[in-house]
């Protein structure tokens, strides 16, 4: 913790550095001249850090030497909405937070104590190795089947149901002394373009907006999250600039919704804004407190200077956004080293996975598969499947849609269909395509009986209604794949109910 310090007559560059937080490679941690550039940030002032990657004890190590050698305690932050191992080697990787969701029926004391186990355990692996602000929870409302960016990363396209499962994040993070972030102001879900890649319309009503994707937000400043991140998306209902430059949005955020915490943009490398001169100087204007992972902090800095000079931007806004942050640091905890057992981590996100398995669809005698049945496997989808899936013990059949042109006479045989994909920043891909779509219903078609299992998306199954058996996992870990391999050959029950709706 650090005293109450007045940011009266700070040097303006000091002030500046603090409302940046820059990029961390993990990776790069053990290459000197990185650690060099890192910690001559840290040593001009910068806010903070957002963290990618890197192995668990160098990451540690060496963020605990940038805390020694900062003036202020750094904001070390990170995407980890699935857990500090979506980012650090060596730290547990647990279910997206549709996954979660799909995994936990909020009215069983049991469901609920294990979800809140899982959370505990994210918060104490991001202490562990020195992250004080995970980027989690993600408040979209998925409204739209085809989004590429959010999809699985909500916990559903129901508000209520997205806020229950937020706040309860909320409440285990901030207790646990770290900063929550809310993310995407106003709502990321209703849009079919990765702001990654291109700047996202949402064409509702204001009314729509604040009814439908603004409602968990609104909660949330309620629950007491310290951060909230504004999308680089736009919403012409209410403004036509981007809502991370929009001072009519920063405004319902404050004024509308009360919200006394940090404002961040999301990440100013991403080409939703590449069309904007002065991205950084019109975010801080419209009332961002935190510039986050500009492409180089250094270059930033002397363009807010050349801005404040040439009365483009105004030092009073300054110094509202650096209170604000000093404000927030002044109340984290000291750091604690304690054990943490990562095997029992590890056990609870397979716990979790396994019990968000989902059944769609099922006609009476699909299964299970009987001994001697005719079994063939097509693997598609934008990840290639490992070599040694647990599918492939269903039958040594096993063909790839992709590049396959040539099927066999299936007319007597049980057809599984297992589509992996994923969601990620840059692919703007959310599924399968329609050559792809096209190609599996002919499987169908062709099969006596047939199964589709969707590992990662689950809106992909909406495309396949007339197949004997759709289920929905939210990742295609080993032990996902080993709980459909058990419920398709002995009798048994799937928990997991889809949190999202399709026809």
């Amino acid at each position: 913790m650090i005293q109450n310090r007045s940011i009266t007559g700070w040097p303006l560059e000091k002030k500046l550095y603090q409302l940046i937080f820059g990029r961390l490679d993990g990776g790069k941690i053990p290459v000197p001249q990185y650690q060099k550039r890192i910690l001559r940030l840290v040593r001009n002032g910068i806010g903070g850090f957002v963290l990618f990657g890197g192995k668990k004890d160098e990451v540690r190590g060496f963020n605990a030497e940038l805390q020694a050698v900062s003036e202020f305690p750094l904001l070390i932050a990170s995407d980890i909405e699935r857990g500090v191992g979506q980012q650090v080697e060596g730290c547990t990787l647990f279910p997206c937070q549709m996954a979660m969701a799909a995994a936990t029926d909020r009215f069983n004391p049991n469901d609920v104590a294990i979800l809140e186990e899982a959370i505990q355990a994210v918060a104490r692996e991001a202490e562990h190795i020195g992250i004080n602000m995970p980027l989690i929870p993600v408040l979209d409302v998925n409204k739209d089947p085809d989004n590429p960016i959010i999809c699985t990363r909500a916990f559903s396209d129901d508000p209520e149901v997205v806020t229950w499962f937020g706040l309860l994040y909320i409440e285990i993070l901030e207790k646990a002394g770290l900063v929550s972030c809310a993310k995407h102001f106003p709502g990321h879900g209703d849009t079919a373009v990765d702001s990654h890649l291109s700047l996202p319309v949402i064409r509702k009503s204001c009314e729509e907006l604040i009814s439908t994707d603004v409602m968990p937000f609104r909660a949330a400043v309620r629950h007491g999250v310290s951060s909230i991140m504004i999308g680089h998306l736009r919403v012409p209902a209410i403004d036509s600039l981007p809502a991370s430059l929009s001072r009519k949005i920063h405004t319902m955020l404050r004024s509308a919704l009360g919200f006394e915490g940090l404002i961040l943009t999301d990440a100013l490398t991403m080409k939703a804004l590449d069309d904007i001169p002065d991205a950084s100087v019109r975010c801080l204007n419209a009332g961002a407190d935190i510039l986050l992972h500009p492409a180089d902090p250094d270059e930033t800095v002397k363009a807010l200077i050349s801005a404040i000079s040439s009365g483009k931007l105004d030092e009073e806004r300054i110094d509202a956004a650096l209170s604000r942050i000093i404000r927030r640091k002044e109340t984290l905890r000291d750091a604690v080293t304690r054990d943490v057992d990562f095997h029992a981590h590890a056990a609870l996100s397979s716990q979790v996975a396994n019990k968000s398995v989902s059944l769609i669809k099922c006609t009476p005698g699909a299964v299970p598969l009987a001994e001697g049945e005719d079994v063939h496997i097509f693997m598609a989808g934008d990840r290639d499947p490992a070599s040694m899936s647990p599918l492939r013990s269903l039958s040594p059949k096993v063909w790839m849609l992709s590049g396959q042109s040539n099927y066999p006479d299936l007319r007597n045989a049980t057809t599984i269909v297992a589509i992996f994909t994923s969601i990620a920043a840059w692919r703007g891909n959310p599924g399968i395509s329609r050559n792809e779509q096209e190609r599996i219903r002919r499987i169908i078609t062709s099969s006596r009986k047939s199964m589709v299992l969707s590992f990662g998306n689950p809106y992909v199954l909406r495309h396949f209604p007339e197949s004997d058996a759709l289920l929905a996992a939210y990742d295609a870990t080993g032990e996902t794949q080993k709980t459909i391999v058990r419920w398709l050959t002995e009798p048994g029950v799937l928990y997991g109910k889809i949190p999202v709706t399709f026809p």
